[in-house]
């Protein structure tokens, strides 16, 4: 075998292991990318004070990846691996935190050590519809 029989079988085997190597990585990225779920949660945050203490409560949420919440309009808006987590479970965090979360009501022990300008005014009154 000569010198350029082996630089031409070590190219053929390279350009197979980057195909096998861009595959691999195109199956982990797609894979990676469909566990993941955006939701936007309605909260009972009133001020950037609201936003500092669920923001850093989700950041240590196990599954939640990114989060952001908008004081104005009280939304959450929270991505998260479904492998790891699920709704649910999120909003029951955002209860015990002390904020309702959808249709999940505020713990009330939480709520209440919440400082004053953070507690919800209409907490445990009948909601109108």
């Amino acid at each position: 075998m000569q010198d350029s029989d082996i630089k031409l079988n070590n190219n053929q085997k390279n350009k197979k292991m980057k195909k096998i190597i861009i595959v691999l990585f195109s199956i982990l990225s797609l894979n990676a990318w469909a566990q993941k779920q955006t939701a936007e949660i309605v909260t009972s945050a009133q001020c950037e004070m609201c936003k500092e203490r669920i923001l850093e409560e989700m950041q240590f949420t196990k599954g939640v990846t990114a989060v952001n919440l908008d004081v104005e309009s009280q939304i959450l808006t929270i991505t998260f691996k479904t492998k790891k987590t699920n709704l649910d479970k999120i909003k029951n965090a955002i209860s015990l935190i002390g904020y309702d979360a959808d249709e999940i009501l505020a713990d009330e022990k939480a709520h209440n050590k919440l400082p004053k300008c953070c507690q919800n005014p209409d907490f445990g009154k009948p909601k109108k519809e």
